[in-house]
Protein backbone atom coordinates (compact mmCIF):
# COMPACT_ATOMS: atom_id res chain seq x y z
CA UNK A 1 0.00 0.00 0.00
CA UNK A 2 1.26 3.26 -0.84
CA UNK A 3 0.46 6.26 1.34
CA UNK A 4 0.88 9.49 0.66
CA UNK A 5 4.16 12.05 1.26
CA UNK A 6 2.40 14.96 2.11
CA UNK A 7 -0.20 13.25 4.17
CA UNK A 8 2.63 11.89 6.26
CA UNK A 9 4.88 15.11 6.86
CA UNK A 10 1.22 15.41 8.83
CA UNK A 11 1.86 12.59 11.16
CA UNK A 12 -1.03 10.71 8.90
CA UNK A 13 -0.44 7.24 7.32
CA UNK A 14 -3.33 7.61 4.31
CA UNK A 15 -3.51 5.29 1.64
CA UNK A 16 -2.87 6.81 -2.20
CA UNK A 17 -5.99 6.74 -4.27
CA UNK A 18 -8.47 8.64 -7.02
CA UNK A 19 -9.59 11.71 -5.17
CA UNK A 20 -12.10 14.44 -7.75
CA UNK A 21 -12.66 17.93 -7.61
CA UNK A 22 -14.02 20.53 -9.57
CA UNK A 23 -10.66 20.66 -11.44
CA UNK A 24 -10.72 16.79 -12.30
CA UNK A 25 -9.68 13.98 -10.93
CA UNK A 26 -6.36 14.11 -8.75
CA UNK A 27 -4.08 11.48 -6.63
CA UNK A 28 -4.83 12.11 -3.09
CA UNK A 29 -5.41 10.65 0.26
CA UNK A 30 -8.42 10.95 2.58
CA UNK A 31 -9.27 10.77 6.39
CA UNK A 32 -10.61 7.73 7.86
CA UNK A 33 -13.49 9.31 7.64
CA UNK A 34 -13.35 9.45 3.67
CA UNK A 35 -12.99 13.16 3.64
CA UNK A 36 -10.16 14.82 1.42
CA UNK A 37 -6.61 15.24 3.73
CA UNK A 38 -4.06 15.65 0.68
CA UNK A 39 -3.66 16.30 -2.79
CA UNK A 40 -0.40 14.55 -3.63
CA UNK A 41 -0.66 14.65 -7.58
CA UNK A 42 0.79 17.85 -9.41
CA UNK A 43 -1.47 16.43 -12.61
CA UNK A 44 -5.39 16.66 -12.85
CA UNK A 45 -6.82 14.41 -15.39
CA UNK A 46 -9.96 14.33 -16.88
CA UNK A 47 -11.32 11.28 -15.89
CA UNK A 48 -10.86 8.51 -13.00
CA UNK A 49 -9.78 5.79 -14.99
CA UNK A 50 -7.19 8.05 -16.50
CA UNK A 51 -6.35 8.97 -12.89
CA UNK A 52 -5.87 5.61 -11.58
CA UNK A 53 -4.12 4.18 -14.18
CA UNK A 54 -1.51 7.10 -13.86
CA UNK A 55 -1.56 5.57 -9.29
CA UNK A 56 -1.19 2.38 -11.16
CA UNK A 57 1.66 3.01 -13.41
CA UNK A 58 3.79 5.28 -11.06
CA UNK A 59 3.28 7.49 -14.05
CA UNK A 60 2.61 10.76 -12.11
CA UNK A 61 4.62 13.96 -10.03
CA UNK A 62 4.41 13.87 -6.64
CA UNK A 63 3.33 17.72 -5.19
CA UNK A 64 6.04 19.00 -3.02
CA UNK A 65 4.22 21.31 -0.75
CA UNK A 66 0.51 21.40 0.40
Amino acid sequence: MMTGQLASQCGEKFPLRVMSSAAGYYIGTADSDGFPFSRESEDYWPTAEDAQSALDSGNWSQRMEA
